[in-house]
Parts: C-alpha cells; sequence; structure tokens
C-alpha cells in the first residue's frame, strides 16, 4: 500500500482514493448497506478515538488502534450472515460491536470490571458465542487452526456455516498458519483466511518478513484460492468477502483473502511507532482513508452528509462516556479470578497461593 498502481499490486477495487468508481460492486450492494457501513466505519474511529484518549488517563487497560483499518473490518463482517463466526485478534475488538454486543460489554472488558464476563482475561480481545465470536489468543495465528477446525466440524454436521479468521501479516509468518491453510485445502472446509496486510508487524516492515511478492500468492501452494483486495475500500472488501463467503457455504471450500491497508496508530499503546517508522510515510498513507473515500461517493449521490455524521459522532460519544462512567462505578475484578477456568480441581500449590489472597 506504498503509493504503487493499482496495476503492479494486483488489486481489486471498486473506488479510487478519490471515491470514484474504478470497479464493479456485488451486485446486491444496495444504498442501505452502503450507509450502514460508513455508519459503522465513523462509530469504530470514534470508539478508537475514545479508547485512546481514557487510556493515557488510566481508565482502560492496553488497546489496540483499529485506525486505517476501518473498511476491512466492517466490509468483511457486513459480508457474513447470522450464523457465521468469527474470529477477531486483538485489532478486531468492535467486531463485537458489529455483531450486536452491547457497548457497555466491550467497555467492562477494558475495565476488567467483576461485570467483565471473560473475568479479565485477553483483556484485548473480546469474544460471545451467542454473537458468534470466537475469543481468540494473544499468540498471533494460533486461531487459524482452530477455526479450520470448527468449520471442518460443521461441514461434516452438513450445516451451512462459514467461518472467518482474522490475522495480520506477521501471523502469515507463524507455523499455525501454514499448517492451518494446508489442512483447509485438503479438506476443503468453509473457512475464511482474511488477512489485513497493514504494512506492521510490530515494527517489523513487511517487505522484510517475506521473499513472496504479496500473501495471497501464498495460497496457491496448498490449492487454496487467494486473491488481494484493497483494504481501504469498504465495498471492494464487501464484494469479494461475500463471494468467497457464499462460495465456501456452498462447498466450495476455503479462500485466503489479502485486505490491503494501513496501520495508521502504534500496535498498541504500548508502543512508540515513531523509533522504527516515519512521520512523513503515515502522513501519505492518510490520503487513502478508508472513511473518507466512502464519505466523498455517498455524498456525491445524495446518500450522506457532514451533518449526519457529526450527529453519529455526537451520539455515539455520549454513549460511550456513559458506558465509561458505568464501568468506573463498577467494583473490579476479585484477584482470585485468575485461579478460575484453568483446572477443573486446583492443584495444592495453586489452593494455597489463592488462600494467601484472603
Amino acid at each position: 500500500m506504498s503509493g504503487d498502481s493499482e496495476a503492479e499490486l494486483g488489486l481489486y477495487r471498486v473506488l479510487s482514493p478519490e471515491g470514484e468508481v474504478v470497479g464493479e460492486p456485488d451486485p446486491g450492494l444496495s444504498n442501505e448497506t452502503m450507509r450502514k457501513m460508513m455508519h459503522d466505519m465513523v462509530v469504530l474511529r470514534t470508539f478508537d478515538q475514545w479508547m485512546l484518549k481514557i487510556h493515557p488517563l488510566g481508565k482502560a487497560s492496553r488497546y489496540a488502534p483499529v485506525e486505517g483499518q476501518e473498511a476491512s473490518v466492517v466490509g468483511s463482517v457486513h459480508s457474513l450472515s447470522d450464523v457465521d463466526w468469527t474470529f477477531p485478534t486483538y485489532r478486531e475488538l468492535t467486531v463485537g460491536l458489529l455483531r450486536g454486543a452491547p457497548l457497555t460489554t466491550l467497555i467492562h472488558r477494558m475495565f476488567a470490571t467483576s461485570l467483565d464476563h471473560m473475568k479479565g482475561h485477553e483483556i484485548t480481545l473480546y469474544g460471545d458465542k451467542r454473537y458468534r465470536i470466537v475469543v481468540g489468543a494473544g499468540a498471533v495465528s494460533l486461531m487459524c487452526p482452530v477455526a479450520v477446525g470448527m468449520a471442518m466440524a460443521a461441514k461434516k454436521r452438513g450445516e451451512k456455516e462459514v467461518f472467518l479468521v482474522y490475522l495480520g501479516d506477521g501471523a502469515t509468518s507463524k507455523g499455525d498458519f501454514h499448517e492451518a491453510i494446508n489442512w483447509a485445502g485438503v479438506f476443503k472446509p468453509p473457512v475464511i483466511f482474511f488477512v489485513q496486510n497493514n504494512q506492521w508487524a510490530i515494527s517489523t516492515p513487511f517487505k522484510i518478513q517475506t521473499a513472496a511478492p504479496n500473501i495471497a500468492v501464498k495460497a496457491k501452494a496448498y490449492g487454496v484460492p487467494g486473491i488481494r483486495v484493497d483494504g481501504n475500500d469498504v465495498l471492494a472488501v464487501y464484494t469479494i468477502c461475500k463471494k468467497f463467503v457464499e462460495k465456501a457455504r456452498e462447498g466450495g471450500g476455503a479462500a485466503l483473502i489479502e485486505a490491503v491497508t494501513y496501520r495508521m496508530g502504534p500496535h498498541t499503546t504500548a508502543d512508540d511507532p515513531s523509533k522504527y517508522r516515519s512521520e512523513e510515510e503515515v502522513e501519505k498513507m492518510r490520503a487513502l482513508d478508508p472513511l473518507k473515500r466512502l464519505r466523498i461517493y455517498l455524498t456525491r449521490n445524495g446518500l450522506w452528509s457532514n451533518e449526519e455524521e457529526q450527529k453519529i459522532v455526537e451520539n455515539f460519544r455520549e454513549e460511550l462516556r456513559r458506558a465509561t462512567e458505568e464501568a468506573e462505578k463498577t467494583p473490579p475484578l476479585n484477584p482470585r479470578v485468575i485461579f478460575e477456568d484453568v483446572y477443573a480441581e486446583l492443584p495444592w500449590h495453586l489452593r494455597e497461593e489463592m488462600a494467601e489472597l484472603g
């Protein structure tokens, strides 16, 4: 995503960075869906800004910003049906919001309050089977084999469910990813490997992560279709995801989708990206902002306005304020929860340690 031409990148694109139509969107893509995706990208950007605002105040735990990648997250989620499953990483925390989880649930998560249903574990991640979201792990690529296994089980049961697992460019250098996609190629389960290539694996640039020209090409070795999509174009992401999700649902097997995008912020709030990349690079990529692109297109076609967007921001900020106040008034988790949900019966030495907590 470093300014190369579309032809050189081999990207599928519907909207240019200037909001011009340059490709064919999904024929079933309605004005209502486009407006909803714009709404959701605004919500994700606002959530991001709020978390970055309250984190330095000591009000929330470590957070992985999503700025710049909103189109990849929103477009992929909108391509799924309610029966499908997602496997988010720490950067897709807001998949919970998009799939119907209450905002207060996510805020209690980030504050690790006594109402956090995940008891403070893996604080930057979210999972809830009610919304078909499988909680991941901090270790990248770890959920790829899990997604393949669940997809194989669903296929065996004859269920029409699709399993979309998120991962970053860095995760494709891990063994779990390669083992999982190899199984997916052989057994053809309904699983989508959705790779957000944001150009940085923490501080490691993509150019020194692999000798391959891109990530999508790696799928060929495993007998899996691989395609690259402009990850800052929500219409393109939706179109490609919809195509391969429905293909998988009808028995067409797995696919790898490489969404070429850019991580505008730090890896997490514990990171200082100025130590390994220039501000000039970041500003150059800001011209490809996913919200700007769809905003131009919708406004030009009378489907959006700055006033409407500002109202969405104001209303959601108020929701965030109320949810934050509620979390601040809620008691924290009892430290004893660190001993729960690991052993069916605690070993003697852990029972002694738990007793020390009172």
